[in-house]
């Protein structure tokens, strides 16, 4: 049993109340200690450093949002748009808390985008954060199922719709695709059962997986410690430190970055709020039209779409053709060629190489294409665990590497942005041509990125983190 300090009688209540806690739960404050007061953050944090507590502050609100909502809402597809109804104009602030929520999925992807994007940037994937990105990437894997579910839960058109259209997707898998799309619909068709098994995961199951992760990504980045912009580590054996062991080119979390982040939540929450108050549907692109009109099974919208944090990767489904398939074929051998002929491989390696070719050529000639439009949507996410390999440049930061990669990773965010664009589109012979050319370079990207990374020279990277005062 730990032993109790004492204090002296005539110090402040407040002292007091403090002592009294700390010798009754010595680890929430052994906690503070480790990941707040005493844990040394790089001093050179910039505007990008914000996104992470963005999204820890997105992530409560939605909880609690979440909490009121569910005291009203009925999962029964008889009664389901009927609830939200009733919370949106009977239920005192009913709409308040239903906007906050769905204005609340689309900001918590537009956090983690710029989150991800600034790890990209820095290369806060690398040596040793492999396990941080690792987290992060199941994070966001977590984020697009629960959205998924909870895109479900107002039983409107786009709603019921969308939903058949994607689960109906997992019927393309060979063998097992009909009974997987069954399993997950709970009948023949999107109704009652599938409501009510995406309602319990959408609540319960989901969010506590989330929440677990949140934490190991969070105990894991504190471990190892974060990167910077310079990608310079402070804490590392040969960082400079003071006579107290802390790193010269940190300071503590709390007070410096708690100030700088409630900055940053503050201009947040200004726009949030906006959003909320003056359009909180955001043009369609938040809440859509035809969310607004109760789910038809005999009526099919003219255009059925995911919300718009989905459409990158619903463009890269649709852009998977038959004549796409062959374009993919022709990638496949070309890069089989290239290992066997460029690679120093011994002979074994090569045959099978190039037996794999010929496996996944017949594979993709026998299946639908429509299969591996699936695949592909997968793929563009499950790629990125995979990044902290892929990378092979000599320097972690985008300031350092050479002049040509930012124009690299430029035209990996427009070519995201218009996929993005293309997604919430109506199909066309151009919109299709231009999505199978992004999602080659999409998945172009990463998958040579082992070989352009290591092309062109870097420049020299500092002993010390770069710092100006601001």
């Amino acid at each position: 049993m730990a032993e109790f300090k004492d204090i002296s009688p005539n110090a402040p209540a407040s002292a007091k109340l403090g002592n009294w806690l700390n010798n009754r739960f010595p680890t929430a404050f052994d906690a503070y200690r480790v990941h707040m007061a005493e844990y040394y953050a790089p001093k050179n944090f910039n505007f990008w450093y914000i996104f992470g507590s963005l999204s820890l502050l997105v992530l409560v609100i939605q909880i609690v949002t979440g909490i009121f909502l569910v005291m009203h809402y009925k999962p029964d597809a008889a009664l389901a748009f009927g609830s939200v109804e009733y919370i949106m104009r009977d239920v005192p602030w009913g709409w308040l808390i239903r906007y906050m929520h769905s204005t609340g999925a689309s900001a918590f992807f537009i956090v983690v985008y710029l989150h991800m994007f600034r790890g990209l940037m820095y290369g806060s994937y690398r040596k040793p954060r492999e396990l941080v990105w690792l987290f992060g990437c199941a994070i966001f894997l977590c984020l697009m199922a629960e959205a998924f579910m909870g895109y479900l839960l107002p039983w409107g058109q786009m709603s019921y719709w969308g939903a058949q259209v994607i689960v109906n997707l997992f019927a393309a898998v060979p063998f097992v695709g009909p009974d997987l799309a069954l399993l997950i619909r709970g009948d023949y068709v999107v109704g009652d059962a599938t409501l009510n098994r995406f309602f319990s995961f959408h609540v319960i199951a989901v969010p506590l997986v989330l929440l677990g992760l949140v934490v190991a990504h969070l105990l894991a980045l504190h471990d190892v410690g974060s990167n910077n912009p310079d990608g310079v580590e402070i804490k590392g054996p040969n960082a400079p430190k003071d006579a107290k062991g802390h790193p010269l080119d940190g300071i503590p979390f709390h007070p410096y970055y708690t100030v700088h982040d409630i900055f940053a939540v503050s201009m947040f929450l200004m726009v949030f709020t906006a959003i909320i108050f003056f359009a909180p549907e955001f043009g369609g692109y938040f809440l859509e039209y035809n969310n607004f009109i109760p789910a038809d099974p005999l009526k099919t919208p003219l255009h059925i779409a995911p919300v718009w944090y989905f459409t990158p990767y619903y463009s890269m489904l649709r852009a998977i053709t038959s004549e796409m398939v062959l374009a993919l074929i022709a990638c496949i051998w070309a890069g089989a060629l290239v290992s066997v002929t460029r690679l120093q491989l011994a002979a074994l390696f090569k045959v099978v190489i190039l037996g794999g070719a010929v496996v996944l050529t017949a594979m993709m000639l026998s299946i639908d294409a429509k299969f591996w439009g699936v695949v592909v949507m997968g793929g563009a996410v499950v790629i990125l665990f995979f990044l902290p390999w892929l990378d092979n440049c000599a320097v972690k930061s985008i300031r350092y590497r050479p002049d040509w990669h930012k124009y690299m990773y430029a035209i990996f965010v427009i070519n995201f942005v218009v996929l993005a664009y293309l997604g919430v589109q109506p199909p066309s012979p151009v919109g299709e041509r231009v999505s199978q050319v992004g999602t080659l370079f999409y998945f172009g990207f990463f998958l040579l990125m082992p070989w352009w990374s290591k092309m062109g020279q870097a420049k020299p990277v500092p002993s010390r983190v770069v710092f100006a005062a601001h």
